[in-house]
Protein backbone atom coordinates (compact mmCIF):
# COMPACT_ATOMS: atom_id res chain seq x y z
CA UNK A 1 0.00 0.00 0.00
CA UNK A 2 1.39 3.42 -0.91
CA UNK A 3 1.91 6.19 1.59
CA UNK A 4 -0.86 8.27 -0.03
CA UNK A 5 -3.38 5.41 -0.03
CA UNK A 6 -2.67 4.54 3.60
CA UNK A 7 -3.06 8.17 4.77
CA UNK A 8 -5.42 9.62 2.19
CA UNK A 9 -7.49 11.63 4.62
CA UNK A 10 -4.45 13.68 5.61
CA UNK A 11 -5.12 15.58 2.40
CA UNK A 12 -8.60 16.46 3.66
CA UNK A 13 -7.17 17.84 6.89
CA UNK A 14 -4.31 19.64 5.17
CA UNK A 15 -6.73 21.39 2.83
CA UNK A 16 -9.43 21.82 5.47
CA UNK A 17 -12.01 20.33 3.10
CA UNK A 18 -13.74 17.00 2.54
CA UNK A 19 -12.05 16.47 -0.86
CA UNK A 20 -13.99 13.37 -1.91
CA UNK A 21 -17.22 14.16 -0.08
CA UNK A 22 -17.03 10.98 1.96
CA UNK A 23 -18.86 10.38 5.21
CA UNK A 24 -15.69 8.78 6.61
CA UNK A 25 -13.64 11.95 6.24
CA UNK A 26 -12.23 13.19 9.58
CA UNK A 27 -12.59 16.84 8.57
CA UNK A 28 -15.84 17.19 10.51
CA UNK A 29 -14.12 16.04 13.70
CA UNK A 30 -10.73 17.68 13.25
CA UNK A 31 -10.80 20.65 10.92
CA UNK A 32 -7.14 21.49 11.61
CA UNK A 33 -4.22 20.04 9.65
CA UNK A 34 -2.39 16.79 10.45
CA UNK A 35 0.74 16.53 12.57
CA UNK A 36 1.98 18.28 15.71
CA UNK A 37 1.82 21.71 14.06
CA UNK A 38 -1.62 21.22 12.57
CA UNK A 39 -3.40 23.46 15.07
CA UNK A 40 -1.26 26.51 14.44
CA UNK A 41 -3.08 29.58 13.20
CA UNK A 42 -3.06 29.56 9.42
CA UNK A 43 -1.35 32.41 7.63
CA UNK A 44 -2.58 34.21 4.53
CA UNK A 45 -1.23 32.48 1.45
CA UNK A 46 0.83 34.24 -1.20
CA UNK A 47 -0.13 33.95 -4.88
CA UNK A 48 2.40 31.14 -5.20
CA UNK A 49 1.01 29.41 -2.11
CA UNK A 50 -2.54 29.64 -3.46
CA UNK A 51 -1.46 28.15 -6.80
CA UNK A 52 0.51 25.38 -5.08
CA UNK A 53 -2.45 24.54 -2.87
CA UNK A 54 -4.74 24.30 -5.91
CA UNK A 55 -2.26 21.96 -7.61
CA UNK A 56 -1.86 19.75 -4.54
CA UNK A 57 -5.62 19.49 -4.10
CA UNK A 58 -6.31 18.56 -7.72
CA UNK A 59 -3.37 16.16 -7.95
CA UNK A 60 -4.24 14.53 -4.64
CA UNK A 61 -7.89 14.12 -5.61
CA UNK A 62 -6.98 11.72 -8.42
CA UNK A 63 -5.13 9.35 -6.13
CA UNK A 64 -1.60 8.20 -6.64
CA UNK A 65 -0.61 10.48 -9.51
CA UNK A 66 3.07 11.40 -9.41
CA UNK A 67 4.29 14.94 -9.98
CA UNK A 68 5.87 13.84 -13.28
CA UNK A 69 2.57 12.35 -14.50
CA UNK A 70 0.58 15.38 -13.41
CA UNK A 71 2.93 17.78 -15.16
CA UNK A 72 2.62 15.71 -18.34
CA UNK A 73 -1.16 16.22 -18.26
CA UNK A 74 -0.55 19.96 -18.06
CA UNK A 75 1.93 19.84 -20.95
CA UNK A 76 -0.43 17.78 -23.12
CA UNK A 77 -3.34 20.12 -22.30
CA UNK A 78 -1.19 23.13 -23.14
CA UNK A 79 -0.59 21.81 -26.66
CA UNK A 80 -4.32 21.82 -27.40
CA UNK A 81 -6.15 24.92 -28.58
CA UNK A 82 -8.54 26.50 -26.10
CA UNK A 83 -8.66 26.54 -22.30
CA UNK A 84 -5.66 24.62 -20.90
CA UNK A 85 -7.37 24.07 -17.54
CA UNK A 86 -10.46 22.58 -19.18
CA UNK A 87 -8.32 20.28 -21.33
CA UNK A 88 -6.37 19.18 -18.26
CA UNK A 89 -9.56 18.21 -16.44
CA UNK A 90 -10.70 16.34 -19.55
CA UNK A 91 -7.50 14.29 -19.59
CA UNK A 92 -7.75 13.49 -15.87
CA UNK A 93 -11.37 12.39 -16.27
CA UNK A 94 -10.42 10.11 -19.17
CA UNK A 95 -8.05 8.08 -16.97
CA UNK A 96 -9.31 4.52 -16.65
CA UNK A 97 -9.14 4.54 -12.85
CA UNK A 98 -11.12 7.79 -12.79
CA UNK A 99 -13.85 6.32 -15.02
CA UNK A 100 -14.06 3.23 -12.78
CA UNK A 101 -14.48 5.56 -9.78
CA UNK A 102 -17.03 7.81 -11.51
CA UNK A 103 -19.09 4.77 -12.57
CA UNK A 104 -19.43 3.87 -8.86
CA UNK A 105 -17.71 0.51 -9.19
CA UNK A 106 -15.51 1.42 -6.20
CA UNK A 107 -15.76 3.92 -3.33
CA UNK A 108 -12.50 5.86 -3.91
CA UNK A 109 -9.96 6.69 -6.65
CA UNK A 110 -7.42 4.67 -4.68
CA UNK A 111 -9.58 1.54 -4.84
CA UNK A 112 -10.13 2.17 -8.56
CA UNK A 113 -6.40 2.26 -9.20
CA UNK A 114 -5.95 -1.01 -7.33
CA UNK A 115 -8.82 -2.69 -9.17
CA UNK A 116 -7.32 -1.75 -12.54
CA UNK A 117 -3.75 -2.72 -11.65
CA UNK A 118 -4.93 -6.13 -10.40
CA UNK A 119 -6.44 -6.90 -13.80
CA UNK A 120 -10.14 -6.72 -12.90
CA UNK A 121 -11.15 -4.17 -15.56
CA UNK A 122 -11.90 -4.62 -19.26
CA UNK A 123 -11.99 -1.89 -21.91
CA UNK A 124 -13.96 -2.92 -24.99
CA UNK A 125 -13.58 -6.54 -23.89
CA UNK A 126 -9.80 -6.41 -23.39
CA UNK A 127 -8.07 -6.43 -20.03
CA UNK A 128 -6.21 -3.20 -19.21
CA UNK A 129 -3.96 -2.98 -16.16
CA UNK A 130 -2.70 0.60 -16.62
CA UNK A 131 -4.63 3.02 -14.40
CA UNK A 132 -3.53 6.02 -16.47
CA UNK A 133 -4.86 4.50 -19.72
CA UNK A 134 -6.95 7.19 -21.45
CA UNK A 135 -10.37 5.99 -22.55
CA UNK A 136 -12.03 7.42 -25.65
CA UNK A 137 -15.59 8.54 -26.27
CA UNK A 138 -17.74 5.46 -26.78
CA UNK A 139 -15.43 3.04 -24.93
CA UNK A 140 -17.13 0.39 -22.79
CA UNK A 141 -15.59 -0.34 -19.41
CA UNK A 142 -16.61 -3.49 -17.54
CA UNK A 143 -15.55 -5.49 -14.52
CA UNK A 144 -14.44 -9.09 -14.88
CA UNK A 145 -16.78 -11.69 -13.38
CA UNK A 146 -14.69 -12.15 -10.23
CA UNK A 147 -14.78 -8.44 -9.46
CA UNK A 148 -18.53 -8.13 -9.98
CA UNK A 149 -19.23 -10.03 -6.77
CA UNK A 150 -16.70 -8.28 -4.57
CA UNK A 151 -18.21 -6.68 -1.48
CA UNK A 152 -16.34 -3.47 -2.27
CA UNK A 153 -17.92 -3.08 -5.71
CA UNK A 154 -21.41 -4.10 -4.61
CA UNK A 155 -21.34 -1.65 -1.71
CA UNK A 156 -20.05 1.18 -3.91
CA UNK A 157 -22.75 0.65 -6.54
CA UNK A 158 -25.48 0.98 -3.88
CA UNK A 159 -23.89 3.93 -2.10
CA UNK A 160 -25.86 7.16 -1.90
CA UNK A 161 -22.72 9.26 -1.32
CA UNK A 162 -22.56 10.32 -4.97
CA UNK A 163 -24.21 9.89 -8.36
CA UNK A 164 -22.81 8.78 -11.72
CA UNK A 165 -22.19 11.90 -13.86
CA UNK A 166 -24.07 12.28 -17.14
CA UNK A 167 -20.97 11.77 -19.30
CA UNK A 168 -20.87 8.14 -18.16
CA UNK A 169 -23.68 5.62 -18.66
CA UNK A 170 -23.45 2.91 -16.00
CA UNK A 171 -25.29 -0.39 -15.66
CA UNK A 172 -24.71 -1.73 -12.16
CA UNK A 173 -26.56 -4.97 -12.89
CA UNK A 174 -23.92 -5.85 -15.48
CA UNK A 175 -21.17 -3.81 -13.82
CA UNK A 176 -20.36 -2.08 -17.07
CA UNK A 177 -20.23 1.54 -18.16
CA UNK A 178 -19.92 3.53 -21.37
CA UNK A 179 -17.80 6.68 -21.52
CA UNK A 180 -20.05 8.97 -23.54
CA UNK A 181 -17.94 12.11 -23.84
CA UNK A 182 -15.04 14.04 -22.40
CA UNK A 183 -16.46 16.40 -19.76
CA UNK A 184 -15.90 20.09 -19.15
CA UNK A 185 -14.97 21.38 -15.70
CA UNK A 186 -18.59 22.26 -14.92
CA UNK A 187 -19.70 18.69 -15.68
CA UNK A 188 -17.38 17.04 -13.17
CA UNK A 189 -19.03 16.34 -9.78
CA UNK A 190 -16.24 17.45 -7.48
CA UNK A 191 -17.24 17.54 -3.83
CA UNK A 192 -15.24 20.77 -3.42
CA UNK A 193 -14.24 23.57 -5.75
CA UNK A 194 -11.30 22.81 -8.01
CA UNK A 195 -9.37 25.62 -9.69
CA UNK A 196 -7.42 24.27 -12.67
CA UNK A 197 -6.74 27.82 -13.84
CA UNK A 198 -4.51 28.27 -10.76
CA UNK A 199 -2.75 25.00 -11.60
CA UNK A 200 -2.04 26.36 -15.08
CA UNK A 201 -0.68 29.56 -13.52
CA UNK A 202 1.54 27.47 -11.21
CA UNK A 203 3.13 25.54 -14.08
CA UNK A 204 3.39 28.51 -16.42
CA UNK A 205 5.40 30.62 -13.99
Amino acid sequence: MTKRASAKYKLDRRMGENIWGRNKSPIGKRAYGPGQHGQRKSRKLSDYGTQLRAKQKLKGYYGNITERQFRRYYQEAQRKTGDTGEHMIGLLERRLDTVVFRAKFVPTPFAARQLVSHGHVLVNGKRVTIASYLVKDGDVIALKDKAKDMGLTLEAAKSAEREVPDYIEADHNKMSAKFLRTPKLGDVPYAVQMQPSLVVEFYSR
